[in-house]
């Protein structure tokens, strides 16, 4: 099983959706539910890392003088 920070977003997320399955249909035994529903947590926290991580990316447009789009900057630039 591949370490969370090893994983996109997206692979992450089927993993995860994969353990909600798991164990919303109680396939695994008590101990094992246990280690799932770790996983699923620390692979929570990765996605939500790395959605914060994609908003603090985004860009903004920039406008000219004339009212036009003139290109775009990082969202935290002054």
């Amino acid at each position: 099983m591949p370490e969370p920070i090893a994983l996109s977003f997206e692979d992450a997320m089927r993993e995860l959706e994969t353990i909600v399955q798991k164990l919303e249909q109680g396939q695994v035994s008590l101990e094992d539910s246990i280690k799932t529903y770790e996983r699923g947590e620390v692979l929570k926290k990765h996605c939500e890392a790395l959605l914060k991580n994609a908003e603090m990316r985004i860009e903004k447009i920039t406008l000219g003088a004339d009212g036009k789009a003139k290109g775009v900057e990082p969202l935290d630039a002054g």
